[in-house]
């Protein structure tokens, strides 16, 4: 499988992920979440400024945004590509991810990609979602902090893929198995370090629990 139709299926992903579905949101409730809150146009804040089903729906297109190359990928190359058509749409999620963190039209607002990574997770690496989905609810549920559940999550998402490859239950063909787990691996580093600024804020005790008393308020 030659490099054209990976670069081809990453930049698809990339201008699908460029959908800031939070910022959009916002927009078209007249605010601009870049200048409320944490100034982040991921879930979390535009639920915390604009309320639940706005932050519902946020979380749904960003979402999507990471399904929908993979299925555009998948319609293009399933026939051509067999073998390689799941690694392919490895790759345009992946792409998603980094179009929603670094959109090159608004680089400093980029999101942390939870979210469109939750795609990935969901499409490529099923095996791997009932224990971050479970770790999430519970962190969250417990703390009330959503970074820490983020944070969380990435961490188990990448050491999950190390696991599964190196059992060979990834259900990837054979020679891509470690392509994927490396993207994989990559897309875990890429969340913890959009994180970083929490990081910082649960070690020093200022991070901001979350609660849907507060939403939209």
């Amino acid at each position: 499988m030659s490099v054209s139709v990976r670069l081809i299926s990453l930049v698809i992903g990339y201008v699908c992920g460029l959908f800031l579905t939070g910022y959009f949101v916002g927009k078209s409730s007249g605010v601009d979440l870049t200048e409320h809150g944490s100034g982040n146009v991921g879930t979390t804040n535009t639920l915390r400024i604009l309320g639940v089903p706005k932050g519902a729906l946020t979380l749904l297109g960003d979402f999507l945004k990471g399904a929908l190359p993979a299925a555009i990928v998948y319609a293009i190359f399933f026939k051509s590509q067999p073998e390689g058509v799941r690694l392919l749409m490895t790759y345009a999620c992946f792409g998603a991810v980094l179009g929603h963190d670094f959109p090159i039209y608004m680089l400093k607002h980029g999101g942390k990609g939870i979210a469109t990574s939750a795609a990935m997770v969901a499409i490529c690496f099923p095996k791997a979602l009932p224990l971050l989905l479970i770790a999430f609810i519970v962190i969250v549920f417990f703390t009330r902090y959503v970074s820490l559940g983020s944070i969380t999550i990435a961490i188990l998402f990448g050491a999950q893929a190390i696991l599964f490859g190196a059992l060979g239950d990834l259900g990837y063909f054979n020679s891509h198995v470690w392509e994927a787990v490396i993207i994989a691996v990559i897309t875990s580093g890429l969340a913890v370090w959009k994180h970083r600024s929490n990081i910082e804020r649960l070690l020093s005790g200022t991070e901001n629990k979350f609660s849907f008393k507060n939403a939209g308020k």
